[in-house]
């Protein structure tokens, strides 16, 4: 992630990387030690990202968005809007409630969490992303605070009736992405059309 943002241009085309990682946990830039409650044989990673400790692992969707954050004339708010609307909009499919938290980042289904975020931008372009618990051994988490929240309890979809597989919800997820990204163009360029007055709206024509 870190060489391809480095490495891009203005003609570099966006990506969406979806994985699951190995058990892992990640430690943000301002992730503070005392958030990992027991060590244990997973390793920990100090990463460029922000946020606190958590953990991924096998069952875990985790989606980087590589983007030119300019191209699409987006801010971080509205990215991490566009994130967590698209884990909401997926649940929302399988009949779940999820909500977010202003005062904690994140998707939220009754108080647990099932969604983590956080991203690193650098000139106007970003990489990391979100990970979405989806069938997976939730055992590690009880190590952390996670996102270094004390008590914070988590939860995954397979917990909440779901029973598609992670590969269509790898793919709805990605899909909600794209298109939350195209709205937000959208909506931008709409926003745009109304700030002009009536006669730049008006259509020319030739004389």
């Amino acid at each position: 992630m870190k060489q391809f943002t480095a490495e891009r241009t203005a003609e570099t085309r966006d990506e969406i990387w979806l994985l699951q990682h190995p058990p892992t946990y990640t430690q943000g830039l301002a992730g503070l030690p005392e958030h990992l409650l027991n060590p244990t044989n997973i390793p920990v990673v100090k990463i460029d990202r922000g946020g606190q400790i958590t953990y991924h692992g096998p069952g875990q969707i985790v989606a980087y968005l590589l983007l030119d954050m300019r191209r699409w004339k987006i801010g971080v708010r509205e990215l991490v809007t566009v994130m967590e609307n698209s884990v909401i909009d997926l649940l929302a499919e399988y009949g779940v409630h999820a909500v977010n938290r202003l005062d904690a980042p994140g998707v939220y289904v009754d108080g647990a969490k099932i969604a983590a975020l956080g991203l690193k931008i650098k000139n106007g372009r970003c990489y990391h992303g979100l990970s979405f618990n989806v069938d997976m051994d939730l055992t590690p988490f009880n190590n952390i605070n996670p996102c270094g929240y004390q008590g914070l309890q988590v939860t995954q979809a397979c917990q909440l009736g779901i029973t598609a597989s992670i590969n269509e919800l790898q793919a709805q997820l990605a899909q909600n992405l794209v298109h939350g990204l195209q709205r937000h163009v959208g909506a931008g360029h709409a926003r745009d059309t109304e700030q002009q007055s009536p006669a730049e709206r008006a259509p020319t024509t030739p004389t």
